[in-house]
């Protein structure tokens, strides 16, 4: 009994890190590098840095100071965020109401309840003037939103896709998925349509195909807009190795790219495949299912 509730345990925890991982995948988000070299830390109420041994290294001295990102760490002083390199010489002088973590040479900075992007000289490359902008660039790319409306900017501050879009999602191989008045389209990175906003609901391109939903029916699309397996499931989800979750009445099986079912509907819950395995979920217990569609359920 000890080995099973054991070996339950393990799979509880991969359960839950596959399906962070798939929610994290989707999202597209991005790591951000920590140095951990040296550290950030509290005394008597000033923060400064320690090395891994304890020796400090730089004194403490900030209202607040962050880990090292991309060889700067953002500190607060006098309420204002700024940029310390490893010395704890101020680099971007603290300026902002708010600042994040620098990715990819780039970070996204806050002042009077406006968003814009800093480099790491301290040049705004982008003004802070948007309501919203994401905190990191994607293919280019970073959302932003001014008066409820989202629309694009490149790293140099120019802004490709005016705001337009009552939603906007990042650029995945060139193609991102907007909504205006509650319905999903799709457009390239010149701002384009690729696909008119029609569906009720739609996903991100897999393997060349999104699935759609019309009249509470799901079906997918492929990236020029053609039907290629009509609405008919109940639900759906991405495409991987070939295969995707659908929903027939209250059950989930996997189908092809031509929409034939290669795993009829049996399980209560069908998720899309994270590398070689896809998780599953039949009879109360969770399981997962490879690429060769053998399935295995843990007692």
């Amino acid at each position: 009994m000890r080995k099973v509730s054991i070996r339950i345990k393990i799979f509880t925890v991969i359960a839950t890190l596959f399906l962070l991982n798939s929610f994290f995948v989707n999202s597209i988000a991005k790591d951000v590098i920590l140095d951990g070299t040296i550290s950030p830390v509290e005394l008597n109420g000033k923060y400064g840095y320690i090395d891994n041994s304890g020796k400090q290294i730089i004194p403490p001295q900030f209202e607040y100071a962050d880990n090292f990102s991309e060889g700067l760490a953002r500190v607060l002083i006098n309420g204002k965020y700024g940029y310390i390199d490893k010395t704890g010489k101020k680099i971007i002088s603290p300026k902002f109401d708010y600042a994040d973590y620098f990715i990819e040479g780039v970070a996204r900075v806050k002042n009077n309840e406006k968003y814009g992007y800093v480099d790491k000289t301290g040049k705004l490359i982008v003004k802070p003037q948007f309501d919203f902008a994401d905190q990191y660039f994607t293919e280019g790319f970073a959302r932003i939103k001014i008066n409820e409306k989202y629309g694009y900017v490149n790293k140099t501050g120019k802004l490709i896709v005016k705001p337009q879009f009552d939603s906007a999602d990042h650029f995945i191989d060139g193609i991102a998925r907007v909504n205006i008045k509650k319905k999903y389209g799709y457009i390239n990175k010149l701002g384009k349509y690729i696909i008119t906003p029609k569906f009720d609901s739609a996903g991100y391109f897999k393997e060349g195909l999104a699935y759609i939903e019309i009249n509470k029916k799901y079906g997918y699309v492929d990236t020029k807009g053609n039907i290629k397996i009509k609405p008919q499931f109940t639900k759906a989800g991405n495409f991987g190795q070939g295969l995707a979750p659908v929903k027939v009445k209250n059950k989930w099986g996997y189908v092809d790219k031509t929409g034939k079912l290669l795993v009829k509907p049996q399980f209560d819950e069908a998720y899309a495949f994270e590398g070689n395995i896809a998780l599953i979920k039949k009879g109360g217990k969770f399981g997962y299912m490879d690429k060769t569609r053998k399935i295995t359920i843990y007692p």
